[in-house]
């Protein structure tokens, strides 16, 4: 007896994975149903977590006034990021980096307060809590492709001044604003490789064997240092 899935249910697997895009552009007048909602809302909480801690927390923005100010948020970082990349600012200035005020729905994503109480797999390594929220929001756009809907992580604010505006508790950590709904197309490929921005790297290169391969290293790092 084998617990293998079909290869109809592998090639939906493996389809959703590899189509899924960071969104920034979406459909005028979108919406999500409910129904969808709660399935992807589900489906991110059902992610593994170290102990068990379940460190993600979810906002839901309902109102206008709220997602402009988050809007604004995003704006004035990205202002600082484009000054910050130097002679690449003009050129990050022309990339679209959210759809808070286009897409159907908007999340924050955050990591829950009184963290530093979960030493259980935490105790050497504290960032496995951001990790484990990371695959509750990377469950949430895999089941988001399959759902023909897409979503975009936002992650370009500052998070003490987020925090402040959706009154989270000072030990909380907003991580992501995530854009969601329907979309007029998906990108053929990642948004910043169309963009010029970067490329994916070979895989060989990324794969080392018992130990730090230096020259591996310096193929992956090659891509960032001839821009």
């Amino acid at each position: 007896m084998t617990d293998e899935f079909s290869q109809e249910q592998k090639a939906g697997l493996y389809k959703a994975i590899f189509e899924r895009r960071d969104m920034r552009h979406f459909a005028v007048g979108g919406t999500v149903e409910e129904g969808v909602l709660e399935r992807l809302l589900t489906a991110a909480h059902a992610a593994p977590s170290v102990g068990l801690m379940q460190p993600w927390r979810f906002i839901r923005i309902v109102s206008t006034d709220t997602r402009k100010a988050l809007h604004q948020l995003v704006e004035k970082e990205r202002v600082a990021t484009a000054h910050a990349l130097g002679e690449r600012e003009d050129e990050f200035m022309k990339l679209k980096v959210q759809g808070v005020l286009d897409s159907a729905e908007v999340l924050v994503v955050g990591l829950m307060a009184h963290r530093e109480q979960h030493i259980f797999g935490r105790r050497t390594m504290p960032e496995m809590d951001l990790a484990s929220a990371s695959c509750a929001i990377q469950n949430m756009w895999l089941a988001a492709r399959a759902e023909g809907l897409g979503m975009g992580w936002v992650s370009i604010f500052d998070p003490d001044e987020l925090r402040q505006a959706l009154g989270m508790p000072k030990d909380s950590s907003p991580i992501a604003i995530l854009c969601l709904g329907p979309v007029d197309h998906f990108y053929d490929e990642p948004m910043l490789i169309k963009e010029g921005w970067a490329k994916r790297g070979k895989l060989e290169d990324y794969l080392m064997e018992d130990g730090w391969d230096v020259d591996k290293a310096s193929a992956a790092q090659k891509q960032w240092d001839e821009k």
